[in-house]
């Protein structure tokens, strides 16, 4: 069953910005682009180091450690050396906080 977690209210990541939550000892980033929050598990899978912290453009990731792009929306792995996707988490606005829906 999915549980949903209040991590922000939207005022509190600007655009082009993130947020970490850590969600049941998991740290997730939360990212406003465009106005449109999504959130990616706070885990570059190439060598589990943080990857909030990369340079974010047009929805993607690049990892600051090694290079690996990713596209935030989808988790997508597009440039290596990673192989493996991101882990993404489904996001809702609901009673004015940003939510993380988490297993």
């Amino acid at each position: 069953m999915t549980k949903w977690v209040d991590v922000a209210k939207p005022n509190e990541i600007p655009e082009s910005e993130y947020k970490i939550v850590i969600v049941d000892d998991t740290p997730i980033a939360v990212f406003n682009l465009q106005g449109n929050f999504y959130a990616i598990q706070d885990n570059c899978p190439h060598q589990h180091l943080p990857l909030a912290d990369g340079i974010v453009e047009n929805n993607t990731i690049t990892c600051p450690f090694h290079g690996a792009i990713f596209d935030i929306p989808t988790g997508e792995v597009l440039a290596p050396p990673a192989c493996d996707d991101l882990v993404t988490y489904q996001v809702r606005i609901h009673e004015g906080m940003i939510q993380v829906a988490v297993l």
